[in-house]
């Protein structure tokens, strides 16, 4: 539930802001590539009026989601999920030598040895939907820290489900 009102709340800015930067200009709207200084800055995207496009900032929202949240017992990602990691691999394509970690994680429900395995099996979940999107496996690392590094704390279902996630760091 918690989930799902950010989700509206965060469509609801990007709406806001899309009619805001709405433009009537028809000049060509050229894109410099960036370069990789992962200042979070960019021209990508940007017309000569300075504004950016529809597409780059779906692309920079995309890149902004680096936590990737799973039902209870679950591995399956989202189809939201696997929106923001197309995303993901084209960056991590387009820069051979970036390297991820991905953290795998659970709730404390269930024992030590099943949510380490779990943990694992959300990151290697990631893994795979990247590799198929064309990312060299030489540039990911999966771990496990199943319930050991909890988001919240907590015995509530905002808890937990806080604590059901891969979090993808960049090395």
């Amino acid at each position: 539930m918690q989930n799902s009102m950010i989700k509206l709340g965060v469509a609801a800015l990007l709406s806001v802001m899309l009619a805001a930067c709405s433009s009537t200009d028809t000049k060509d709207n050229t894109t410099t590539t960036p370069t990789n200084n992962n200042t979070g800055a960019s021209t990508q995207g940007t017309g000569n009026n300075g504004q950016l496009s529809a597409a780059e900032l779906e692309r920079q929202r995309a890149l902004a989601q680096t936590v990737f949240y799973f039902a209870f017992d679950s591995s399956e990602l989202t189809a939201e999920d696997r929106d923001a990691l197309v995303y993901h691999a084209a960056e991590l394509k387009a820069n051979p030598s970036s390297r991820v970690r991905l953290e795998g994680h659970a709730d404390e429900r269930g024992t030590r040895e099943y949510n380490l395995a779990l943990g694992e099996r959300r990151a290697q979940a990631v893994q795979r939907y990247l590799q198929v999107q064309g990312v060299s496996a030489s540039q990911m690392e999966t771990i496990s820290y199943g319930e050991e590094r909890p988001a919240r704390t907590g015995n509530t279902e905002a808890a937990y489900s806080a604590n059901r996630r891969v979090e993808l760091v960049k090395r």
